[in-house]
């Protein structure tokens, strides 16, 4: 079989992508190891429009329940890891190929289009208690999660942009924060830093702090760490840790087939959300896209959806052969 679209990826992104591909009766294969992103691990979430409160796992359970609405000409595998995307049967005139997927079970899907929707994972401290207390106090982001730290003594653990931005979200809920920077300076832009440093709320800058620990018993209540010059030990008493020290889009299966950017972003065109392939369209936040949002993937994708379908109708025109 060979199907009209194969979706990659089962967050916000990728279920929009679904619902209109299928609502333009494309026939779909939806590949993903699971449903929600990477928001499935926020207890609150307070922007995702038309829901003023609901938590990562509610709305992954949403995003699915739509997706399998169309059962009829949307088909999921889960779950199942993607490991591999060529480009087959390609007419060297009009650069048109089909696709074939191969994934961890080693099952192999060929389709006349592709939509990369595969996210990407936070840069993680590899400490001890990090992935014990995410959700419970560790988060990843600010844009997110702020508000559930009102009141609260926060650590933000990076000193580039990302770091610096996540302050500025916490400063109107949290009662403190703390700037947790490895280097012995902040890399984040000059303008933004005096805007932070500028704001009472912020309590230090703790340069040259390598961390060691996340504390805690049900949630956290401390960050332990080690001055990288002094080798001396201290602990944070804090009740919140965002972690923005970046994040690695889930780009590694593409990087020989489409154009990739610097950081190993997929690059596309904002427009229709295509890539450097013909008939390989990608969003979320394994694109260039600045903005990493929930609302902004789903967004992007039913770009992505639109213009598969309309691609395909071209494609049919331009040589019969490729169908």
């Amino acid at each position: 079989m060979i199907y009209d679209v194969i979706i990659i990826g089962g967050g916000p992104a990728g279920c929009a992508a679904a619902v209109y591909a299928a609502r333009k009766r494309l026939k779909t294969i939806l590949i993903t190891e699971s449903f929600g992103g990477q928001s499935i691990v926020s207890g609150d979430i307070q922007n995702w429009i038309g829901e003023a409160h609901i938590s990562g796992f509610d709305l992954a359970k949403k995003f699915e329940a739509h997706v399998r609405a169309f059962s009829d000409v949307v088909e999921i595998k889960m779950p199942e890891k993607v490991t591999e995307i060529k480009s087959i049967k390609c007419s060297s005139e009009s650069r048109i190929c089909d696709f074939e997927v191969v994934t961890d079970k080693g099952n192999k899907y060929e389709g006349k289009s592709i939509i990369l929707t595969a996210g990407a994972r936070r840069k993680k401290l590899n400490i001890p208690g990090e992935d014990k207390f995410e959700g419970k106090g560790v988060a990843y982001c600010s844009t997110c999660d702020a508000p559930l730290f009102s009141g609260k003594k926060v650590a933000v653990v990076g000193g580039g942009n990302a770091g610096l931005e996540a302050v500025i979200d916490l400063f109107p809920y949290a009662l403190e924060v703390y700037i947790m920077e490895y280097a012995d300076s902040l890399k984040g832009d000059p303008v933004t830093q005096e805007e932070v440093k500028k704001n009472p709320k912020l309590k230090e800058i703790i340069f040259n702090a390598k961390t060691m620990e996340v504390l805690g018993d049900k949630f956290v209540n401390g960050i332990k760490y080690q001055n990288n010059k002094t080798g001396e030990e201290k602990v944070l008493d804090v009740e919140g840790i965002f972690v923005e020290i970046g994040s690695v889009p889930n780009s590694e299966i593409v990087k020989n087939l489409i154009d990739l950017d610097k950081y190993g972003q997929v690059v596309i065109d904002s427009k229709h959300s295509a890539t450097s392939h013909p008939g390989v369209f990608a969003a979320g936040d394994i694109t260039d896209d600045p903005y990493k949002q929930n609302n902004i993937s789903a967004g992007d994708a039913v770009k992505a959806a639109l213009a598969v379908y309309n691609y395909l109708l071209k494609r049919a025109k331009i040589t019969p052969a490729a169908e």
